[in-house]
């Protein structure tokens, strides 16, 4: 197993769970055992989550499930006809089975200045551990671009009573993953927490002095004064060493229903796959905990000879502020959107429709939507649209008994 990421380790468990009595080897690029990622930007930044209590399993795990822990060892080299895998300047190993789970890396700046001391990016511990060192000593943020990651650090940092601007090229935030009412609500949310949203308005370089950052030039024109700049305009999968043997192309590495390759005995999970999901139109690569999980789960359980289906239901969230923002499944496709709960109040969602059958749910502070939200999509059934938008319709009604 190749990735110390929630994918790699929960391989690794439903390869044991299911059966699989071989030996079984994780390896990781990063020093520590598989950890939390979803903190990083926020607690863990906040200082409400201490760096022990990240580990996602004991040490005890792997000695009992007798998983020999590999840490600090980057791969790349994969020969597909001996059949093993290198590390470095390392004696290749040998496997009869390989689940490539090995995450993507934070896409860098590509202008002037991007090289500057201060200019960061967030997706590891050790990028978090710098982040937190330099955020005490910030006096204003920058962040760049208002996905997932830009806009959970910008929220941290202003709770940190940092003055935060946050420059998003596109007409609105975390447009490929929300409607546009989440869009908006986001926007408003920042703003009363004083974080300046620059919608609209990219990046066109960065001034240093002394070959630190002090300053950003937006394409609006505008100068923005900074000495900290954080970094988060999307993900590049990790797949050099698959790719250079013809397994991937720079898109990820595709993969059917059971996690399996293009290779015979090569499967691969987590973030560095495009596979098929019936939310979309198209192949995707899916960032999220949950679909690294259950992919997981199932490239485990294939290993062990016990192919199962990953179920591909797509599952986010995100902590900014005082907002808990959930979705399940997909809104892009979608022909009609209801309102359920106040948008006023902060406590809303929408049901997404498509010739109305259920296809996303995107809630703000409403749990008890999603976990509805995601017995309807399991189960493959659908309120109707005047069903959802109604308060006082019970939807539960709607779903068979557990």
């Amino acid at each position: 197993m190749v990735g110390g990421s929630y994918a790699g380790l929960q391989a690794v468990a439903s390869a044991r769970e299911s059966g699989f009595g071989g030996r079984v080897t994780l390896i990781t690029a990063e020093d520590h055992p598989p950890y939390q990622r979803p903190p990083l930007s926020k607690a863990y930044l906040l200082g409400k989550v201490a760096e022990d209590a990240l580990p996602l399993r004991a040490e005890s795990f792997y000695r009992d499930a007798a998983i020999d822990l590999v840490t600090g060892c980057r791969v790349s080299h994969l020969d597909p006809v001996r059949r093993t895998i290198t590390c470095g300047q390392d004696r290749p190993m040998p496997f009869d089975a390989l689940v490539i789970a090995c995450g993507a890396r934070a896409r860098r700046l590509a202008v002037p200045g991007a090289e500057l001391d201060g200019v960061v990016v967030l997706r590891d511990l050790a990028d978090a551990r710098a982040l937190r060192e330099r955020l005490t000593a910030a006096t204003s943020v920058l962040i760049v671009g208002g996905g997932y990651i830009g806009l959970e650090v910008a929220a941290s940092a202003a709770s940190l009573g940092k003055p935060v601007v946050v420059l998003e090229a596109g007409p609105r935030l975390l447009a490929r993953a929300v409607p546009p009412q989440i869009s908006d609500h986001l926007v408003r949310l920042h703003r009363r927490r004083g974080v300046t949203i620059r919608l609209g308005t990219g990046l066109d370089r960065l001034d240093g002095e002394g070959g630190r950052v002090v300053r950003a030039m937006g394409s609006d024109g505008a100068r923005y004064p900074c000495d900290l700049v954080v970094v988060g305009v999307g993900a590049v999968p990790n797949v050099d060493f698959a790719q250079a043997c013809g397994l991937a192309t720079p898109a990820g590495i595709a993969i059917d229903a059971f996690c399996r390759t293009g290779m015979e005995g090569v499967y691969a999970a987590g973030d560095c796959t495009v596979q098929p999901n019936a939310f979309a139109d198209s192949p995707l690569r899916l960032e999220c905990v949950q679909n690294a999980m259950d992919q997981g789960r199932s490239a485990g359980a294939a290993v062990a000879g016990r192919p199962e289906p990953c179920p591909g239901i797509p599952r986010f969230w995100s902590d900014q502020f005082d907002a808990k923002l959930q979705s399940v499944g997909l809104s892009a496709g979608s022909d009609l959107s209801v309102s359920r709960g106040s948008s006023e109040e902060g406590r809303f969602s929408l049901f997404h429709f498509r010739q109305g059958h259920l296809r996303a749910v995107d809630s703000v502070n409403r749990p008890g939507d999603q976990i509805i939200g995601r017995r309807f999509l399991a189960a493959g059934l659908s309120p109707t649209p005047d069903q959802a938008r109604d308060p006082a319709f019970d939807l539960r009604t709607l779903l068979p008994v557990s």
